[in-house]
């Protein structure tokens, strides 16, 4: 077992006499393999939830279309780090050696960076959100109260992302944290999958800024509703408009401003 932090000593800048014991999150190197022939890359991850990760990631890659074409996920360690052997489906699997790989071994907070391509945001062979089911804005405050107590290796360390799924009414069901945002998203979508869950309605909430990665993301995913503690880029913001997602943003305890996708809030 990978430790998810360590504590390590330091000192004050005024009081170098003085010493704390400090958490400090760790991040390792994650090599993906598919089919166990495939070498695709390397990702810094926090070593947790990896299963949930590859789910995730071959969705949001767009490896994948359902969770029944990845046939199984093997990890094995090493000095170096573990190793994620995906075997998918053959017709998966034969569309991936068909692709160019990417120019750069993936960072921690990487989205697609590295790629040749990036999509415009008018790009999407999806068809914009309808616009239901209403969530209400109780729900969207509820789910923000409660999320500082989800994030528990958070608390522990002060430098992590999070990720985290809240039903219609804002009850808090998943979370899960990586030093990565995308990464964090990536586990969430991936949990959600293997639980069969990814199709329910809810409230997606991210620590995090809302990129155009990010966004992308969560449109693949099917997630109309969004709330993000910090602002969301131009492109991002035009993509979930676009998508009809309903997109919250600067999201904090006392305060929230709605971008897009307003329709969809009820008690307002």
């Amino acid at each position: 077992m990978i430790p998810l932090f360590h504590t390590t000593k330091v000192t004050g800048l005024d009081c170098p006499e003085q010493e704390f014991d400090l958490n400090i999150a760790d991040e390792v190197p994650v090599k993906l393999v598919f089919n166990g022939i495939f070498p695709y890359g390397v990702m810094m991850l926090t070593p947790d939830h990896l299963t949930d990760f590859a789910f995730g990631y071959c969705l949001t890659e767009r490896i994948i279309e359902k969770a029944e074409q990845i046939r199984s996920v093997v990890m094995t360690e090493s000095e170096d780090g573990p190793t994620l052997d995906i075997t998918v489906s053959g017709d998966c699997f034969s569309a991936l050696l068909r692709r160019r790989p990417r120019a750069q071994t993936g960072h921690s907070s990487c989205g697609i960076c590295g790629s040749d391509d990036v999509p415009s945001v008018d790009a999407s062979c999806q068809s914009p959100f309808v616009l239901n089911p209403r969530i209400s804005s109780a729900a969207i405050r509820r789910a923000l109260q409660d999320l500082d107590r989800w994030q528990t290796l958070n608390t522990a360390t002060r430098m992590v992302h999070g990720a985290a799924w809240a039903n219609g009414e804002g009850e808090i069901l998943l979370i899960r944290e990586d030093i990565g945002r995308h990464n964090a998203l990536d586990k969430l979508i991936g949990v959600r999958m293997r639980n069969g869950t990814l199709s329910d309605d809810g409230i997606c909430l991210l620590t995090s800024r809302y990129s155009y990665e990010m966004a992308l993301k969560t449109i693949c995913a099917g997630m109309t509703t969004v709330v993000a503690v910090s602002a969301p880029t131009e492109r991002a913001f035009r993509l979930a408009e676009r998508m009809n997602q309903t997109l919250i943003a600067i999201a904090r305890h006392d305060r929230q401003f709605v971008f897009c996708g307003g329709e969809r809030l009820t008690g307002r």
